[in-house]
């Protein structure tokens, strides 16, 4: 059950580091998101975001070998997805390269679920 769990948090733990190339500047956030990053507040905002999305994949990563961190990384991912989840779903109206994003996180929610019942289930066979 152990490497289910690994398997999960570093599979959510890349697709939470694929933004990261976002740091890199306005054209490359353009690509990522399909939005114009024109104005420097906006631009500073969303680098910031690609490095704090670096973060979170790189404790997801690290949390997969530390079972003593694994609980935190897996209820961490969920939050983070689930809120993009819900916020993408009730605002609507998104571009294809968020519909992406959209895609590639529910595919992370999938994965949590599954990394979080086998989690679960080994603590409570343990």
């Amino acid at each position: 059950m152990r490497h289910i769990v690994t398997a999960a948090l570093l599979l959510v733990g890349i697709i939470h580091l694929l933004p990261l190339a976002g740091v890199l500047g306005a054209a490359r956030l353009s690509g990522l998101y399909g939005i114009a990053v024109e104005e420097p507040n906006l631009e500073i905002l969303m680098r910031h975001r690609a490095v704090l999305f670096g973060l979170l994949g790189a404790f997801f990563c690290y949390a997969a070998f530390r079972p003593q961190q694994q609980a935190l990384a897996l209820v961490a991912g969920f939050v983070s997805v689930a809120s993009f989840l819900l916020l993408a779903w009730t605002v609507g109206g998104s571009n294809a390269q968020l519909a992406r994003v959209f895609a590639a996180d529910l595919l992370a929610l999938a994965l949590l679920l599954v990394g979080g019942g086998a989690f679960v289930y080994s603590k409570a066979t343990a």
